[in-house]
């Protein structure tokens, strides 16, 4: 197998590095992808849901991976999804840890129920159409209770997420429809999701597997998270 790792919103392929080692150490291939204009010096203007999607087919179609397994983490999940209806016979499966699967016509804004509002305000008053994230709502949201030094490593890696990618929606039927193997891994510590780990799951058919951790798990529990991910 070949695990094609996406991100969250504001992070970059680097959040699922830790992760990505200990799956090549497994014998696997993994490649970790940063989405358009997430790396330091893009430029993030007008970029749509659509660019990411594009994004990830086009590396896995450039790179020629095979028995492909995407896995989305938070945002990441929407992108992913996306993708999967585009991979045709190179997709081998896909795993959602702690991410976002939407149902259709749902956007992740729009999944935020009462803060809808502030995040489509915040994208327009933006000059780049961007949103980005300060340190306290990344610390009690994303990392509450790890040692601020850790939150402060990990906050300064983020990037403003390009409002597109927050404000789009996809329009595919759900991934349990291609008839390949879906896993959720759900960080039994998460308190940013947008909608419950187990209802999450459920839109694809699945029961959560539980791991250890927080949100940003990835970083912080990455040996539970890469056991999970390759033993489903």
């Amino acid at each position: 197998m070949h695990y094609v790792f996406i991100p969250g919103a504001w992070h970059g392929g680097w959040s699922w590095h830790p992760v990505g080692h200990r799956v090549r150490a497994s014998g696997h291939g993994a490649t970790a992808l940063t989405m358009p204009g997430l790396s330091l010096g893009d430029d993030p203007a007008g970029l749509r849901l659509s660019d990411a999607v594009d994004h990830i087919v086009t590396e896995v179609e450039r790179r020629d991976l095979r028995d492909v397994v995407l896995v989305g983490h938070s945002w990441g999940g929407i992108p992913i999804t996306g993708a999967a209806h585009r991979l045709g016979d190179r997709l081998a499966g896909l795993a959602y840890f702690s991410a976002f699967i939407p149902l259709r016509g749902q956007s992740m804004a729009a999944a935020m129920g009462p803060m809808e509002g502030f995040v489509t305000d915040t994208i327009a008053a933006s000059p780049d159409g961007t949103i980005g994230l300060d340190f306290p709502t990344f610390q009690q949201g994303l990392m509450p209770g790890e040692p601020e030094a850790l939150q402060r490593v990990v906050f300064d890696q983020l990037m403003p997420q390009p409002g597109g990618y927050m404000l789009d929606a996809l329009d595919v039927e759900g991934v349990e429809t291609l008839g390949r193997p879906i896993t959720y891994v759900l960080a039994e510590d998460d308190i940013s999701l947008a909608a419950p780990g187990e209802e999450l799951a459920a839109r694809v058919g699945v029961r959560p597997v539980l791991v250890g951790g927080g949100h940003e798990a990835l970083l912080t529990n990455p040996d539970e998270v890469a056991k999970a991910i390759l033993s489903a």
